[in-house]
């Protein structure tokens, strides 16, 4: 169960994987995991998710329905697949962002080995304070980063703003599972196996211990719709895959 804001709003911690902090300290290690995982993060990915969160990408830039005339703000953009994703699909400008200069730095690099050389712009910001103007992109995603944030209504609400009217906010990340037969099976590759293959694999075991309780605590389905609601999101919908291993949020800016 995720804290709610008046939790930390009243004792000033917040979740870290199954660890509450000091609210100050969750970015700096969030920003000590991925600085830990980022030349790996892409071959962890596929092993996390056997493949499919390539996959579960297509489905979410289809989603996106990219146009040559649209802005893409794509948050906590790490290594670069939605941006990719979205200019590869006809998409406009894409800025890539994220807090973490490590993982961008690997986003720079393999844009340069796809060639992409124009249309794309890298941005270093924290998700919860955006140093861009009001309603100035027509698309703003996160996908797998929203949970590592420390004030998730924060992010929300600096999606909003920066928002044209009619634009649409778009989140990939994962859920609450909704079959029951893959409960414990999930739990067993969460907890046994990951951290196994973060120690191979990385060479950091403690990482893939945080990611696999960050999911854990990570708001559900309908709790996260209900604050994109709350944020001012219209017509926000949710789409489960994968049996709700993972979840699409969509919501307009009206």
């Amino acid at each position: 169960m995720s804290n709610s804001p008046s939790h930390e709003a009243t004792t000033g911690t917040t979740d870290f994987g199954f660890r509450a902090v000091p609210r100050a300290a969750k970015k700096p290690m969030v920003r000590a995991v991925f600085e830990s995982v980022a030349r790996r993060y892409d071959l962890m990915n596929d092993l996390m998710s056997l493949g499919l969160h390539r996959a579960w990408k297509r489905r979410f830039i289809d989603r996106l329905a990219p146009r040559s005339g649209d802005t893409l703000l794509d948050l906590a953009g790490g290594t670069g697949d939605i941006s990719f994703g979205w200019l590869a699909a006809g998409g406009g400008r894409a800025i890539l962002s994220d807090i973490n200069p490590a993982m961008l730095a690997v986003g720079r690099e393999r844009a340069r080995a796809r060639g992409i050389v124009r249309g794309l712009d890298f941005l270093i910001a924290d998700a919860e304070a955006l140093p861009l103007p009001d309603r100035t992109v027509d698309r703003v995603t996160i996908a797998f980063g929203l949970r590592n944030c420390t004030d998730k209504e924060a992010v929300l609400a600096e999606a909003l703003r920066v928002l044209r009217p009619g634009g649409r906010f778009f989140c990939l990340e994962f859920s609450r599972v909704q079959v029951a037969a893959l409960v414990p099976l999930y739990d067993a590759w969460s907890f046994a196996v990951l951290p196994r293959l973060g120690r191979i694999v990385a060479h950091d075991s403690e990482s893939y211990q945080y990611l696999a309780e960050s999911i854990r605590t990570f708001p559900d389905q309908e709790t996260l719709a209900a604050m994109m609601r709350k944020t001012g999101f219209a017509r926000v919908a949710v789409e489960s895959l994968a049996g709700g291993i993972v979840a699409i949020h969509a919501g307009w800016r009206l």
